[in-house]
């Protein structure tokens, strides 16, 4: 009888510990890669607009100018995972290796730290995946 209690115990635990977070954020939290939060996306789509300068070829809404489109399925120099382009802004896209004939200076010409680098990453990540905040 009590493990029967129990049970519904931690999942009325679990129920009211979720309802103290948004819904959105709820939703968010389960589809993003492992190691990423709300708050990383959050922080990335500030990082994205401001001082990273990404939407300087991205274009605010991801679309695309100089660079590519961030926001669909297709993928230059990656496969699109969170990991992937982390390292890619990181990297950049040198001369030497575009596909597109255009060229991404390392953290896209930017001061960003490797966390901020991260949590932009996981906003771009959101634009091409669906929980688009």
């Amino acid at each position: 009888m009590w493990s029967g209690a129990t049970k519904v115990i931690g999942a009325l635990s679990l129920i009211i510990s979720s309802a103290s977070q948004p819904i959105a954020a709820q939703q968010i939290n389960h589809s993003l890669p492992k190691g990423v939060t709300a708050a990383m996306v959050d922080q990335g789509k500030q990082l994205y607009e401001g001082p990273g300068i990404c939407m300087a070829c991205h274009g605010m809404d991801g679309k695309g100018t100089v660079g590519p489109d961030l926001t669909d399925s297709i993928w230059v120099h990656s496969k699109g995972s969170f990991e992937e382009i982390a390292a890619q802004i990181i990297k950049g896209v040198p001369e030497s290796e575009t596909k597109s004939g255009n060229i991404m200076p390392p953290r896209g010409g930017s001061a960003l730290t490797d966390d901020e680098v991260r949590a932009v990453a996981a906003y771009v990540w959101t634009l091409s995946h669906g929980t688009k905040r």
